[in-house]
C-alpha cells in the first residue's frame, strides 16, 4: 500500500470566493489562512487564471504576526520613543534654566553650547566659556578657539567623545578592545 501526501481539494465555489476576495483587495496570506489553502497554490491559480485586482494598488502586505500584534508592537515602540523624547525634553528644559549646563547628559552639552551661541549671541558664548573654566570642566579649553568663538558642533561632539571614551563605549555597547 502506497501512501502519498494528503491533498487539500477545494471546490470551484471555494476558489471563486477566494478569487473575488483577492480581487477586492484582501491579501493572499489572509485568504490562504481563512480558506486553508496553500499560499503557493493560491499564487499559482491566480497566475494561471489571470486574476486582476479591481482596485488600484495592492494593499500593504500583512505582517507575519498579523495586524493586531504588529500594531501593538509598533505602539509599544512609539511609546518608548515618546518617553525618551519627553525625558530628553525635560532634561533640556531644566538645563536651559540652569545656565551652568551641569544637569545635561554629556552628549547633549555640545549641542546646548552650540544652540546658546547661535540664538543668544556672543555674550552668552563668553559667559558659557567663563563658567566652564570656573567650574573646571574638561572641555573648557577645547570647545572655544583662542578668540573665544565656539568651535563647530561636529568638533564639539568629537571632543566630548574624546574626553569621555568609556561613557561613549557604554552608550554604544562596545567592548574595550574595539576602536571607536
Amino acid at each position: 500500500m502506497t501512501y502519498g501526501p494528503i491533498r487539500k481539494i477545494r471546490s470551484e465555489n471555494t476558489w471563486w470566493e477566494i478569487r473575488r476576495a483577492w480581487e477586492r483587495g484582501e491579501t493572499g496570506a489572509s485568504l490562504a489562512l481563512r480558506y486553508n489553502v496553500g499560499l503557493s497554490n493560491l499564487w499559482r491559480r491566480r497566475a494561471s487564471e489571470g486574476w486582476r485586482r479591481l482596485k488600484g494598488e495592492d494593499p500593504p502586505p500583512e505582517p507575519l504576526e498579523g495586524w493586531p500584534r504588529y500594531a501593538r508592537r509598533q505602539r509599544e515602540a512609539f511609546n518608548e520613543r515618546l518617553r525618551d523624547a519627553r525625558d530628553l525634553a525635560q532634561c533640556l528644559m531644566e538645563t536651559a534654566k540652569d545656565e551652568r549646563l551641569m544637569q545635561a547628559p554629556h552628549w547633549h552639552i555640545p549641542w546646548l553650547y552650540w544652540w546658546r551661541a547661535e540664538h543668544l549671541g556672543p555674550a552668552a558664548t563668553a559667559r558659557d566659556r567663563a563658567r566652564a573654566r570656573e567650574t573646571g570642566q574638561p572641555w573648557a579649553e577645547v570647545f572655544w578657539d583662542d578668540d573665544g568663538r565656539l568651535r563647530p558642533l561636529e568638533v564639539l561632539d568629537a571632543e566630548m567623545a574624546r574626553l569621555h571614551p568609556q561613557e561613549l563605549r557604554d552608550e554604544l555597547g562596545v567592548p574595550e578592545d574595539v576602536e571607536i
